[in-house]
């Protein structure tokens, strides 16, 4: 591992972008202590805020800041950090990061590259490095909460349980190959370290189970509209986002691709989507829209199958993965039973369609946050589990064997936390954070 003096020192602006009232510069990196000096004309006490007048190495005053120092090891970075608490306008802004900039060894910080040195220095695992681009990414409240227990290190600290208990198992069948004859190591070794290996295959099971609401969760439920044309789609959709997104006209067919629009629902990250009306047609344009709609629909999570109340009935089915709607309720007719009655120009029954809404994607969700979110998390402990159902459902009793696919699971728990084989992850992911993160 490249030790801390061996990195540049970087700074970036850390919060937002633009005119502020307060804006905050980070530093990290060996030469945090000679800028405090210079600029601050002191070394803080640390992790208490000082009031300083910042100043350029020929005295000239750029602000007065809150500074605040945080010596490494225990520090976000494992390095030395100060934090510049400066007046948020873009001049000082220019100005401070131009005088630190100029001072040898340091430079502008990549991006994520606070992050990345965090997990360098042992500070967070991978899992807890994306949990905390997802924290700073989310929308939503399930989406906060879901990323916040991953950057709190909760699949960090299953991961670590489970590889301890395969430990456990790996010695348990080393002691059943290399002492089996000798008189202080008895009892059945090799089925007590299958027993706990049938444990840990267990919870990667549960874990893996909620892999595919933990990514629901962090990218979005997929909500379609469907039906003909002219029920009402596109104003529907309008209607739920409180915007003009699609064309609105009486003339059929006027959706012919997909319109997504991003909502918070509830809490829940959704995904709302207007497709071309289903119908029969000669238009080859129209018909791939009506084959795309078709499509997403049956992969969507929840559909939205709407008709105009004026308008023949659909048949409804008691599925989970449909609400029936009749749009257009100002109109004469009824809703069938069943079916929802909405109307977008008066605003009808639009409260009771949102909690329909948030109550079907409720029932797919479970009460606790998912430990899987990512697809390099749900890879890895897939690897895991193949590996140890081979020692749960083996005929043999060769411990060798055994014990190599033990250590083909911990491997993958490994992977799974950023142990091993994570620099073809690496730059992907931290590139996807902001500056001075």
């Amino acid at each position: 591992m490249i030790q801390a003096e061996e990195y540049p020192t970087i700074v970036a602006v850390s919060s937002g972008n633009g005119r502020a009232g307060v804006a905050v510069i980070r530093i990290s990196g060996a030469r945090v202590r000679f800028v405090l000096e210079t600029f601050a004309g002191v070394i803080p006490k640390p992790r208490f805020a000082t009031l300083r007048p910042l100043r350029t190495i020929s005295g000239e005053i750029i602000d007065t800041a809150l500074v605040l120092f945080f010596p490494g090891p225990a520090s976000f970075t494992g390095e030395d950090v100060a934090e510049f608490h400066v007046h948020g306008s873009r001049a000082v802004l220019a100005a401070l990061l131009s005088a630190l900039t100029a001072v040898s060894g340091v430079r502008l910080a990549e991006a994520g590259e606070f992050t990345r040195r965090a997990f360098e220095a042992g500070k967070l695992d991978l899992a807890a490095v994306e949990g905390l681009a997802d924290l700073i990414d989310s929308e939503t409240e399930w989406q906060r909460r879901q990323a916040l227990r991953q950057m709190e290190g909760s699949l960090g600290r299953a991961s670590e349980a489970w590889r301890q208990a395969l430990i456990k198992a790996m010695a348990l069948l080393e002691a059943e190959i290399d002492f089996s004859d000798e008189g202080d190591v008895s009892g059945p070794l090799l089925a007590e370290a299958v027993a706990g290996v049938a444990t840990v295959l267990d919870g990667l099971k549960d874990a893996l189970g909620s892999f595919r609401m933990g990514e629901r969760v962090r990218e979005g439920f997929v909500v379609v509209l469907a039906g003909p044309p002219n029920a009402g789609k596109s104003s529907l959709l309008n209607a739920l986002a409180r915007r003009d997104v699609a064309i609105v006209s009486p003339q059929p067919g006027t959706t012919r691709d997909i319109i997504e629009v991003r909502l918070d629902l509830a809490g829940f990250p959704v995904t709302l989507v207007d497709t071309a009306g289903l119908r029969e047609s000669a238009d080859p344009i129209e018909a791939e829209g009506v084959r795309r709609a078709m499509a997403l629909a049956d992969k969507a999570d929840l559909v939205l199958r709407l008709r105009s109340i004026d308008s023949p009935p659909n048949q409804i089915e008691n599925n989970a993965r449909e609400l029936a709607v009749a749009t257009k309720a100002d109109l004469p007719g009824s809703p069938e039973p069943g079916e929802l009655a909405v109307s977008v120009r008066t605003g009808a029954g639009i409260d009771r369609l949102l909690q329909g809404i948030s109550e079907r994607l409720g029932a797919l969700s479970s009460p606790e946050p998912a430990l899987l979110t990512r697809e390099r998390q749900r890879v890895a402990v897939s690897d895991a589990i193949m590996a140890l159902e081979r020692v749960v459902g083996s005929s043999h009793d060769q411990a060798e064997l055994l014990a190599e696919d033990i250590r083909l699971a911990v491997r993958a728990l490994e992977r799974l936390v950023g142990r091993v084989d994570v620099e073809d992850v690496l730059d992907q992911l931290f590139s996807g954070f902001c500056i001075g993160k």
